[in-house]
């Protein structure tokens, strides 16, 4: 790329931004072209001059919204579909010459106490369209904002020079990095549950875990599905991703691995500690009905013994005598103190 400092078009062809677009910005040599600008005069300045791009942010279209755009650009059909209804599977597509890439992002929401959590992980959407002269950027969520992206690649028009496949670069190591710092948190809630569920009178329940590993699941289906579109990027899946951008995507291909292994380890140490709690409570019950075998069988004595001697009947031993009353109650004390001091021996009270 090349020619002299980037000029401003004419106030007439600068437009206010609608609601769903978060910016529309021309790039020429790295830099950003003054004034607002519509998505078809964006790309007709950009193609005029034969350098440069366009990089359009959109923020949940609707399919009216996004139609005037698809056509401008020549997305395909499929692919305009599936980033106006979100809730896709992370994936990279090639349609001609335009690579279609989604990517879940994620954010971890703090609590005060995440063993009692019903939410630990919010997830949303970034869609990005890549051509030769463009990139689209379409998001779905609260949390999946991109402005601070634009901001440091502006700050940085080396980078930028590097065409469209520089800002795709930008959005998944941001994406990636999301990943990380969200791995990190839930790494501490996982320590603080296993120290919960080996600590004596632990009040966590199962319930607790499975709600954490319902949280993991839902990181690794933002995660796991990422490792391949990825790999394709670092191996020049594509002629619109140059060689000079490759590298950088290999860095972000390495943390993603590093959080898919993390991941997977977390889904392990849960499923142990859900182990390892089931276990906790089959011995809990085991040491109960022990305890209340063992006071079953102290308190039989006496009602053995009251109920024998409680009975109607005129001839039965010792019923008349004097010191009758006094050796029950001996009998008595002594086979129950027995019987608690073997229980006690044995581990049952």
């Amino acid at each position: 790329m090349g020619g002299g400092p980037p000029a401003t078009l004419p106030p007439k062809l600068r437009v206010p931004m609608s609601a769903y677009v978060v910016d529309c910005a021309v790039y020429i040599d790295g830099a950003r072209v003054e004034g607002r600008w519509a998505h078809d005069a964006a790309i007709e300045e950009v193609r005029r001059r034969g350098e440069g791009f366009v990089w359009i942010g959109l923020h949940e279209p609707s399919d009216e919204q996004i139609n005037g755009i698809a056509e401008t650009f020549g997305l395909h059909e499929l692919a305009v579909e599936d980033a106006v209804n979100a809730h896709q599977r992370p994936k990279l597509e090639r349609y001609d010459d335009t690579l279609f890439m989604v990517l879940k992002t994620v954010c971890y929401v703090g609590h005060a106490e995440p063993t009692t959590a019903n939410e630990l992980v919010e997830t949303g959407e970034v869609m990005v369209f890549v051509g030769r002269d463009f990139v689209i950027t379409v998001r779905h969520g609260r949390h999946s904002g991109l402005r601070d992206v634009r901001h440091k690649l502006e700050a940085d028009p080396e980078q930028l020079a590097l065409g469209p496949a520089s800002v795709l670069h930008a959005v998944t190591d941001h994406v990636v990095d999301a990943y990380l710092a969200v791995t990190e948190a839930i790494e501490d809630d996982i320590d603080e549950m296993e120290a919960e569920v080996f600590t004596p009178r632990s009040t966590m329940d199962a319930e607790q875990i499975y709600v954490m590993k319902r949280e993991v699941l839902e990181l690794r289906r933002a995660v796991t599905p990422l490792v391949a579109p990825m790999r394709k990027l670092t191996e020049g899946y594509s002629s619109l991703v140059p060689h000079e951008v490759r590298s950088y995507f290999r860095n972000v291909d390495d943390h993603l691995s590093t959080v898919a292994e993390r991941v997977a380890g977390f889904n392990e140490i849960l499923t142990t500690l859900v182990d390892a709690m089931l276990a906790r409570i089959s011995m809990r019950q085991n040491n109960d009905m022990r305890k209340i075998t063992a006071y079953a069988g102290l308190i039989s004595v006496p009602t053995m013994i009251a109920g024998i001697y409680g009975m109607n009947f005129d001839v039965m031993p010792e019923l008349h005598w004097n010191f009758g009353y006094p050796m029950v109650i001996i009998a008595i004390g002594l086979i129950c103190g027995t019987l608690y001091r073997n229980f006690r021996k044995n581990g049952w009270l």
